[in-house]
């Protein structure tokens, strides 16, 4: 494992241990302590580079970027952060946080990768870290990624359980693997209830052996996500999951357009904890430990602990699981928390398996 002490590590705190940083497939790290509250000035600089979804997604993007927030408050240190609004600005954006003297930099999503090896190879003196691709073998690239269909699996489980038509549904922004991993999950938490319980629940979106479904082709929130709802919605679904950040939302117009009593998943964080409004809709959500996971990285670097060995989120070392029922928990099965809690073991322990061509290897 490689590892770079920074520049920006003071004296006071070179003294420090260093921690193996979100390592491998293991636990992940206890949270590093608050460099600013011993007194020590820290001199460093972390960043991050929105993908189009922009940091108020309620999701993949806000949850990283809060991330970062909590770590510069408790480290007494600033953060630097920039929104992408198409492709287009990947590049251009990373290049002017490299410009400003980033130390870090943290570019959100699979889309990135690209941008995030050029700029990485030209700034060999810069930490960079790529969430949710793991393609980039370099000493100055941390690659973060989550087996979201393990996590995706249960609330499979849970939408087929719950279902009262016997049809749950699922659509997606763009068919790239952070997305169809979710879906290929969800397919076949469906397909395990059914051959426990002896039913035949349908997933409607997304058929995983043909590796096709109902996609928006992209992450905005507007009338092609409203209609690929619709489209989803019409063939009788009861529970509903989008994958991609801002389309929950024309998602949940098309349930309210709808007039029927549809249960949203929620995607990457609780989303029933970071939407605004319509939080009864939420039946649970999948979520990526991004936050927490972003937090620990730049805490531990700006201390001198940057490790670039990818890290992998399972429902192992925590890095992935769904969300409490909220407001739906007095109207689940009883016995379904004690089910999942039993398929959630069976999964670590590998006796029940869990496998999407999209899960990272």
């Amino acid at each position: 494992m490689t590892i770079t002490t920074r520049k920006a590590v003071v004296s006071g705190l070179a003294g420090l241990g260093v921690v193996a940083l979100l390592a491998g497939c293991g636990q992940a790290p206890e949270s590093a302590g608050g460099g600013g509250s011993t007194g020590e000035a820290i001199d460093y600089l972390p960043c991050i580079v929105s993908d189009s979804g922009g940091f108020d997604d309620k999701s993949f993007n806000q949850s990283s970027y809060e991330g970062l927030v909590e770590a510069a408050d408790k480290l007494g240190i600033k953060e630097k952060h920039v929104e992408s609004s198409s492709e287009s600005d990947f590049g251009p954006n990373i290049t002017s946080l490299v410009d400003q003297g980033c130390d870090m930099i943290i570019t959100v999503g699979f889309l990135l990768a690209d941008a995030t090896k050029e700029a990485a190879t030209a700034n060999p003196d810069v930490d960079f870290v790529i969430l949710d691709d793991n393609s980039i073998d370099m000493d100055n690239v941390k690659p973060v990624v989550y087996d979201t269909a393990q996590a995706a699996f249960l609330a499979g489980y849970v939408a087929a359980d719950t279902s009262k038509t016997g049809s749950v549904g699922t659509f997606g922004g763009m068919q790239i693997p952070t997305v169809t991993i979710f879906m290929d999950g969800y397919a076949d938490g469906v397909n395990y209830y059914n051959e426990q319980k002896g039913k035949d629940v349908k997933v409607v979106g997304w058929d995983v052996d043909k590796q096709n479904g109902v996609f928006t082709g992209g992450f905005d929130a507007n009338d092609t996500a409203k209609q690929s709802a619709t489209t989803v919605i019409n063939q009788g679904v009861d529970v509903l999951l989008p994958v991609g950040g801002p389309i929950y939302q024309s998602a949940i117009e098309a349930i309210k357009d709808s007039g029927k009593d549809i249960a949203m998943i929620g995607v990457d964080a609780d989303q029933y904890e970071t939407v605004d409004s319509d939080k009864d809709l939420f039946l649970t959500s999948i979520m990526k430990q991004m936050k927490q996971g972003v937090f620990d990285i730049v805490t531990q670097a700006a201390k001198g602990s940057f490790s670039a060995e990818p890290y992998v989120g399972t429902l192992d070392n925590d890095g992935v699981g769904i969300a409490p029922f909220h407001d739906w928990k007095d109207k689940v099965n009883p016995d379904l928390q004690g089910e999942l809690d039993t398929i959630k073991a069976g999964i670590i322990d590998g006796s029940i398996k869990v496998e999407s061509p999209s899960s990272p290897k």
